[in-house]
């Protein structure tokens, strides 16, 4: 078998200590990639964590995958935590840790050398995701010029983002059948991380953006094709190509830039804009968490916004 063709990524080498092991061992590290992780963002994440920890050992006298110790990972996280914050080493340290028990479990190593390695302490209560306020995310889709294709797309992109509390990966996974007709009114369809499918009814501005979109851009005969598309050089009509999230990101800048928006926003800010909007309004906790999909109410807490209205009051009340 080409071991090759499951890698992470084309760009990705076997580690040392994995290249010079046996052919079996070899095999179980590219499975590990290959068959228990879907998600290409973690896939990524973990491969680069597994080949720093790996390397760092190499680097340190480790001669083979079987003599890496808890002493080992409990330094490489220590040496890790000056240079990256708390979430990025527990994200690395869950990588490796999932790594060694998928070794263990085929025999390729007798124990896991990170199981009983503790990461950082870290506790969030408050998300760190820029947001808009109302006004200014109004003044930004009202920016947009839409008698051109990109603009139409552009538009129904963030606005899809902002009123259905959608993750661009979500959104930009999304086809053109997944925006549908039901009961009347019309639906999006999300495909969210896990395997989830997420369905919720558009707002009329949504609706009008969508509809704007599919028919500016004449893609309602294109059922299966990506609703979200790149643009064609030179002639600004859409390709067949799905829309990047690195191409959705420098988009949302461009605009925010366009509207004279000076917050840093990215593409999840349209999420926790969209959130903090909706309970403002009145809506519930419980509530918010059904419509982004979220298992808790607590990781939708993290995209309320409203204390911040209530810290800055505040901070005006100090008069001199």
């Amino acid at each position: 078998m080409n071991q090759l063709a499951l890698l992470p990524s084309p760009a990705f080498t076997l580690p040392a200590l994995i290249a010079t092991a046996d052919d079996r061992a070899q095999l179980r590290f590219v499975e590990f990639f290959a068959v228990t992780i879907r998600n290409p963002h973690t896939r990524r994440a973990y491969a680069r964590a597994a080949g720093e920890f790996l390397a760092w050992c190499e680097a340190r006298g480790v001669a083979s995958i079987a003599e890496v110790q808890p002493l080992h990972v409990a330094a490489w996280i220590k040496v890790l935590a000056r240079d990256v914050s708390a979430p990025t080493v527990k994200q690395q340290l869950a990588g490796v840790r999932h790594l060694f028990d998928w070794l263990v479990a085929g025999q390729v190593v007798p124990v896991n050398p990170a199981a009983s390695v503790r990461g950082p302490a870290h506790s969030v209560r408050r998300g760190k995701t820029p947001v808009l306020a109302p006004d200014e995310a109004r003044r930004l889709l009202d920016a947009i010029d839409v008698t051109t294709p990109v603009g139409l797309r552009d538009r129904a992109l963030i606005g899809l983002m902002v009123y259905s509390f959608a993750r661009i990966g979500a959104a930009l996974a999304m086809r053109v059948d997944d925006v549908f007709v039901q009961n009347r009114r019309l639906w999006v369809r999300l495909h969210e991380k896990g395997g989830k499918r997420h369905e919720m009814p558009c707002h009329h501005n949504l609706e009008e953006y969508l509809t704007a979109y599919l028919d500016g851009c004449e893609l309602r005969g294109q059922a299966k094709g990506p609703l979200f598309r790149t643009i064609r050089r030179g002639t600004k009509r859409l390709s067949d190509s799905p829309l990047p999230q690195a191409s959705a990101f420098q988009m949302v800048r461009r605009r925010a830039a366009a509207a004279e928006i000076a917050t840093a926003i990215g593409n999840h800010s349209f999420r926790a804009t969209g959130i903090t909007a909706y309970l403002k309004n009145g809506g519930t906790l419980e509530r918010a968490a059904t419509m982004a999909n979220h298992a808790s109410t607590r990781t939708t807490q993290l995209y309320d916004r409203r204390p911040d209205d209530v810290t800055l009051d505040e901070v005006e009340r100090v008069l001199i």
